[in-house]
Formats: C-alpha cells, sequence, structure tokens
C-alpha cells in the first residue's frame, strides 16, 4: 500500500503503510541501526515521526485527495521502544480544516510504547511547479 505521495523522510525511514482507510492508519516499522538512541532502542524523533504519520494519514484517509500539515502534537513515551513497531493512528473529530487525532505505538509483544495526539489542518495540494507560489506545495483551505 502507498502513502499517495511521495514524502524522502518517510521513504528513508522506510514505513510501510498497512491500513488507510475510514479515519484509521496503521504503519509497521522496523528501526534500523542509525534509527537508534545511545541505549539502542529506537530513537525518540523517529518515533515521534512514526506517529505524526500515522496521525496524518489517519486524517487523510476521510478526504484523500486532501493532504494534511501538523499544527501542534503532544507525545507520551511509555516504554523504550525496541523490534518491529506498528503505529496506529485513529481521527478521533474533524471540522471542515481541522483533523484532531490520536495514535499509538505498540511493540512485537503489543505493549505500548508510546502515545500521541495531534491537530492537522486540512490543505488542498497545489501544483508544485517551481514558481508557483505555493509554499511547501500546499495552499490552505481558508
Amino acid at each position: 500500500m502507498k502513502f499517495g505521495v511521495e514524502v524522502p523522510f518517510v521513504t528513508h525511514l522506510g514505513f510501510e503503510l498497512a491500513l488507510f482507510d475510514a479515519g484509521e492508519s496503521e504503519i509497521i516499522y522496523q528501526a534500523r541501526d542509525e534509527h537508534l538512541n545511545s541505549f539502542g532502542v529506537t530513537h525518540g524523533g523517529a518515533s515521534m515521526t512514526l506517529m505524526d504519520v500515522a496521525m496524518a494519514a489517519a486524517a487523510r484517509s476521510v478526504q484523500k485527495d486532501m493532504g494534511v500539515v501538523t499544527i501542534e502534537m503532544k507525545t507520551s513515551f511509555m516504554l523504550p521502544a525496541k523490534g518491529p513497531l506498528t503505529a496506529r493512528g485513529h481521527l478521533m473529530q474533524r471540522t471542515k480544516t481541522l483533523a484532531f487525532v490520536e495514535a499509538k505505538i505498540t511493540d512485537a509483544q503489543g505493549r505500548l510504547c508510546a502515545h500521541g495526539t495531534g491537530t492537522f489542518k486540512y490543505v488542498r495540494r497545489a501544483d508544485a511547479k517551481p514558481g508557483n507560489g505555493a509554499a511547501a506545495g500546499v495552499i490552505a483551505t481558508d
């Protein structure tokens, strides 16, 4: 399954989209050595990126022709994230322009490693040709 748009950082991390439908997402991730911290577990930044992408996918899954950008995100780390990880995103509520989403990361044993919530803004995708004046290839919907 594909994310619908190419995000080089997501490709670099090796995220695999397993579910993208009806306000739900699931992403599988196996951290490589360069994604670990000094304790030998998945770096918090990689975990936060995993949750950010899972939340964005859950938000986009109800309106696949739109993009989303992160407005804010809160993360709680509960256990060291080791081995294969699964992130599940869930769209809790949305308005015309905003999505309120949560994500959870679990390890191979099903233990909750991290939880996050976020607010995302729906944006129309602009033609990404140079010189069109659209920052980051998106146009706000307001």
